[in-house]
């Protein structure tokens, strides 16, 4: 049986000042009035049964998944205690299919993302299960074709082409320098590292085994208890902060010798910071991005202009600058300065304590 799991645990702090520690950047209603976890939903339908789709989020943010996506049954909703980091929240999600399945295929998608065209992802979805299906010992990942020497992510190494579209992969490469990601660019061989994934079930639970022996040596009662059909959240709260915080791609993926890569060629758009929605959304004639109920903006281009309540936003002769206001906070700043809202949200907090957060 074919199972999808969705990774939606970070809090996405540059979004802020609409994404904080209680309202997480994947359930803000942002496109179209849809969230990113509901499009990441809604992109897997009729390729897998509602009952076969799991979430894997934050406790605090569990009862605001269950009422954004009333479709899954509660139980798939999976409560992380604490954030260890990718490696972890898939060993959990591995071990909780396994309580169901142990024969099953496991696709691992993201909730940090516009992908699209969906006729496109539904078949590359396919080609790649198939793959894993085919070769049950291979850990399968996706890459996109990388557009321009980009330093903020990873790289993944390929070598032959095993089919068309489906590539054996030499290695990972880490964020790289402007220089070097030129160099990948031109070899034709580099693809950016999607974060996504499909494997069986035996296959990664091998890799972790090997790889992380300590973190499934104590997620195995989780596995025994949601078997037997027992409450397992109270043992979880114990045993998931004593796990090392480590991500996929270093505990495992780095180190595994049998990986397969299948390239999604997508448009794969990722929404972690305001300038991003230039990118997906629909633009006025001067290329400004408006989401607010309403707006007066004169003599101003390329901005991004959101309002999440009943409240008018009014902007005059400035561009590239992206305007944010929440019932509590408005943010003011250069679409260029975008990335330092972490620091500013840290700031922030040494200011006000958690208040703003």
């Amino acid at each position: 049986m074919r199972y999808a799991v969705i990774m939606a645990g970070g809090a996405g702090r540059r979004l802020w000042p609409l994404s904080r520690m209680n309202r997480p950047k994947q359930l803000l209603p942002l496109l179209e009035g849809r969230s990113l976890l509901q499009m990441a939903i809604e992109r897997l339908d009729g390729m897998f049964a509602t009952e076969n789709i799991l979430v894997i989020t934050n406790a605090e943010y569990a009862d605001m998944v269950a009422e954004a996506v009333p479709s899954l049954p509660p139980e798939n909703i999976i409560p992380e205690p604490d954030m260890r980091d990718t490696a972890n929240a898939i060993a959990l999600g591995v071990e909780l299919l396994a309580a169901r399945d142990e024969n099953a295929t496991m696709a691992l998608f993201t909730a940090d993302h516009v992908i699209r065209p969906q006729e496109t992802f539904v078949e590359t979805i396919g080609l790649a299960c198939e793959v894993a299906e085919q070769n049950p010992d291979a850990l399968v990942t996706f890459g996109i074709r990388p557009t321009w020497p980009h330093t903020g992510l990873g790289y993944i190494h390929c070598g032959e082409i095993l089919r068309p579209d489906v590539f054996r992969v030499r290695g990972f490469k880490e964020k790289p320098d402007h220089p070097t990601a030129r160099r990948y660019i031109e070899t034709g061989e580099h693809f950016w590292n999607s974060g996504m994934f499909v494997w069986t079930l035996g296959a990664i639970r091998k890799a972790l085994e090997q790889h992380l022996p300590d973190t499934m040596a104590k997620l195995a009662p989780i596995r025994q208890a949601a078997a037997d059909g027992k409450d397992y959240i109270a043992d979880l709260k114990h045993i998931y902060p004593t796990l090392q915080p480590i991500s996929i791609d270093y505990a495992v993926m780095e180190n595994a010798d049998n990986v397969i890569m299948v390239e999604l060629k997508c448009d794969w758009l990722d929404i972690g910071h305001w300038p991003a929605l230039s990118d997906v959304c629909e633009q006025d004639a001067e290329g400004n991005v408006l989401i607010a109920s309403d707006t007066v903006v004169m003599d101003s281009s390329r901005n991004v202009i959101v309002c999440d309540d009943d409240h008018l936003v009014a902007v005059v002769g400035m561009d590239d600058c992206i305007v944010i206001h929440s019932k509590d906070a408005t943010l003011v700043c250069n679409k260029s300065d975008s990335q330092r809202l972490k620091d500013l949200v840290g700031e922030i907090e040494s200011r006000y304590g958690a208040k703003f957060s």
